[in-house]
């Protein structure tokens, strides 16, 4: 049973001189292919390095490149080139992570409106997909995807938490949705335990945002209280309970969609 972890944030400082052991650990949980994260151009080049530095075969590991709307304050004229550069790296799949945070209003909402045009022009010119962050702002995000939807070749909705209206919308707009460690919190992420059931096969994919969302059904916990990709299959086996789908289909369907959507090889032995 293989599980692909669409989204982790291996360059994050409390993963730093363990990143090999944290992948030792994924792999012999069955998470056998990642995306890691970049959050910002920095992170998007130590993501990128990462690949290379530990993924031998060039078919275990993959980064995006991209500036989270929390710094997009920090984006300057120099910041495209850059990104640019980056995105033609053979390793880095996808735009992102890219989006609106209203929730958290770390940079001003204008300021994030045009930083994710910018990147949705960036995907548009290069073919890639989109990976979008979204909290309290899915019908601001719709509108201005609206303008892209048809010339972009596909956007996941990373770390979905939303409810049933942002879902639906999402998934009309033939959006891919991205479930992580949420949908095992039971103090904030039940309302997606029905959710989840609605999202077709092809659209879904599961994501361990490591080293947060720590699955608060994971059994016994680490006492670090950090998330790692290894626990990805608790993840999955939420969300199969949910969807009253076995873990092997989920986790078949699954993969499937993530190779497809990130252009992913097949492994070979």
């Amino acid at each position: 049973m293989q599980l692909i972890d669409i989204g982790v944030n291996l360059t994050n400082a409390s993963f730093a001189n363990r990143e090999r052991e944290v992948l030792d650990r994924a792999y012999a949980a069955g998470v056998e292919q990642l995306v890691l994260t970049g959050t910002d151009v920095e992170s998007s080049e130590q993501a990128l390095q990462l690949t290379r530095q530990l993924d031998e075969s060039g078919q275990r590991l993959f980064s995006t490149a991209g500036i989270h709307p929390h710094s997009a304050s920090a984006w300057t004229s120099a910041t495209e080139k850059q990104l640019q550069a980056l995105l033609n790296e053979k390793p880095v799949c996808a735009v992102g992570e890219c989006g609106l945070d209203f929730n958290r209003d770390f940079s001003p909402r204008a300021q994030q409106e045009k930083v994710l045009e910018a990147h949705l022009a960036l995907a548009v010119s290069l073919q890639m997909p989109v990976f979008l962050h979204e909290r309290d702002a899915d019908e601001r995000l719709l509108a201005i995807l609206r303008d892209y939807r048809d010339h972009l070749p596909a956007a996941v909705v990373h770390c979905f938490t939303g409810e049933k209206r942002a879902l639906f919308n999402y998934l009309d707009m033939d959006l891919h949705i991205g479930i992580t460690g949420w949908i095992c919190d039971e103090r904030r992420g039940t309302h997606l335990h029905p959710l989840v059931r609605d999202i077709p096969r092809g659209r879904l994919m599961l994501e361990s945002d490591a080293p947060y969302l720590l699955p608060r059904t994971l059994r016994p916990k680490p006492k670090n209280g950090r998330n790692e990709p290894a626990y990805l299959p608790e993840v999955l086996r939420e969300v199969a309970l949910h969807r009253g789908e076995s873990e092997a289909d989920v986790a078949a369907h699954t993969t499937a969609c993530a190779r497809a959507f990130f252009g992913l090889p097949n492994l070979t032995d």
